[in-house]
């Protein structure tokens, strides 16, 4: 009968902790799931609030077919995350009945030995009270083993008495939680359903734009050709202003006692202060701000398949990032401006050194900043132009040197 109780014991304490080690892993899947789910919602908000700025003169162009699919992109997102929160619901309610069903087996088990020990003392009742059992016997040493005997079997009956109730509350509490759950995964579904239907509607517009898109072919190639162009323009700006820093970087530290100097695999000889200034924007890499306050990009770095021509690719040598009109545009990291330029297809562009590191800021309409002079992260360098479609889109790039490099990777993911 001892051996039996320890064995209960035993199950209850390593059934619970089993429990409560599926319920933190649990909980922590929902709790990533519930942070991911913030986090996409709170980009589709975003979304909205610059869409909304051109929906009243909204138009077929590609920058808003870009903005679309980047939108439907975040969509389906959200929906796999919410698609993935109803398998974890499952996963728990599957888990919480498991536990119900071997809970409930368990109180049975229990409660049918309780009533065996009840009816075993009740017949050794009738046949001999305890007080003659225990001095008849022969010995003293068997008066002890039979006080012994009926303490462990009382002290049985009572373990016993209190594992049933602690089983019946904690299967009442699992019951509850079931129900909790079961809520939780009806409500879940409502809202993937909605999601899924915006989902739908966005598909719907994308595939739309696609289509007008795909008729004016002749002059999308054509506006291909030209912002290459305009590309090709920009990049030679940039070169030959980095070039100009490097050739005086060079001059200065070929003066005497110059302490600018040029470390192994540096791009260009820096002062100890430039040294320190790249050092530390290379060492913010993927945590530097944004150039505008809110926004989504809408062209990535490198080549591109072109959103409504197939077989076509559009190279770009940095990221271009939808905001809100008149938004100001700031600098990324401390540092000082090395150019300031108006380029074609572009407008106000404002080029800025960190050490060896240089970070471009174009489509600008207007510009509040000068060559030379410094800056500080976060500084306004100008207010973001709107085009005639009413599209807001800032151009960014970072070079290491002569070296063009993928700006998503610098700036903090959102």
């Amino acid at each position: 009968m001892r051996h039996l109780s320890l064995i209960f014991v035993c199950m209850l304490v390593l059934t619970g902790l089993l429990s409560q080690d599926l319920i933190a892993q649990t909980s922590r899947t929902r709790e990533q799931l519930e942070k991911d789910k913030a986090e996409v919602q709170a980009k589709l908000r975003e979304f909205d609030a610059i869409l909304k700025q051109t929906a009243a003169t909204k138009k077929n162009t590609i920058g808003e077919l870009n903005a679309i699919t980047r939108q439907y992109e975040t969509q389906s997102r959200l929906v796999n995350t919410l698609s993935r929160e109803v398998k974890v619901l499952d996963q728990e309610i599957s888990e919480n009945e498991d536990k119900i069903e071997s809970l409930t087996q368990e109180l049975k088990e229990l409660k049918e030995e309780y009533a065996r020990m009840v009816y075993n003392a009740s017949k050794m009742n009738r046949n001999l009270s305890i007080v003659s059992f225990v001095f008849s016997s022969g010995s003293f040493n068997q008066l002890y083993m039979r006080l012994k005997y009926l303490k462990q079997y009382t002290d049985s009956r009572k373990q016993q008495a209190e594992q049933i109730e602690i089983l019946s509350l904690e299967l009442e509490e699992e019951r509850k939680l079931l129900d909790v759950r079961k809520a939780d995964k009806v409500k879940v579904l409502a809202e993937e359903q909605k999601e899924r239907a915006k989902l739908e509607e966005l598909r719907k517009e994308q595939q739309g734009m696609v289509n007008v898109l795909s008729r004016k072919e002749r002059d999308i190639k054509k506006q291909i050709t030209a912002t290459k162009k305009q590309q090709q323009q920009l990049e030679s700006m940039i070169r030959k202003a980095i070039e100009e820093e490097i050739r005086l970087a060079e001059a200065a530290a070929n003066k005497e006692n110059s302490s600018t100097t040029k470390s192994a695999g540096s791009s260009m000889p820096l002062t100890p202060e430039a040294r320190a200034l790249s050092s530390s924007f290379a060492g913010n890499k993927g945590r530097l701000p944004w150039p505008v306050e809110t926004g989504f990009i809408t062209m990535n770095y490198g080549n591109n398949p072109h959103p409504s021509l197939r077989g076509i690719y559009v190279q770009n040598d940095g990221i271009n990032i939808r905001t809100q009109p008149n938004s100001s545009v700031r600098a990324v990291f401390d540092g000082t401006v090395a150019k300031v330029a108006s380029m074609p297809g572009y407008g106000e562009t404002v080029l800025i050194k960190h050490g060896e590191y240089y970070t471009l800021y174009t489509k600008l309409k207007s510009v509040s900043v000068k060559s030379g002079q410094s800056v500080k992260s976060k500084d306004v360098l100008g207010q973001v132009a709107t085009d005639a479609n009413g599209e807001a889109e800032v151009h960014f790039q970072t070079w290491k040197g002569l070296q063009k490099m993928d700006p998503a990777t610098w700036i903090t993911s959102k």
